[in-house]
């Protein structure tokens, strides 16, 4: 166990953050099936909802920049191809 006030503050903080994470990371990923299951309209007006998602994990460090990029990637051209 952490004998530090500041790695119990850690400690907290990282559990706090990595819940966090764990829910935008999911509510993103769920939010990419619905677009993939969408009709062409549906899926149009998620699309830049679903994109900005992508776009603040790669910020944070969730998931990795170009993992985002290729996931936009293939939304652009499933969407496209509606």
């Amino acid at each position: 166990m952490a004998n530090h006030k500041s790695a119990l503050k850690r400690i907290r903080s990282n559990e706090t953050r990595r819940l966090r994470n764990r829910y935008q990371h999911k509510t993103t990923r769920n939010a990419i099936k619905k677009l993939r299951e969408a009709d062409k309209k549906e899926a149009e007006a998620m699309f830049p909802t679903v994109i900005s998602m992508l776009d603040k994990l790669a910020k944070n460090n969730v998931i990795h920049k170009n993992k985002a990029a290729n996931l936009k990637s293939k939304l652009a051209k499933h969407v496209a191809a509606l």
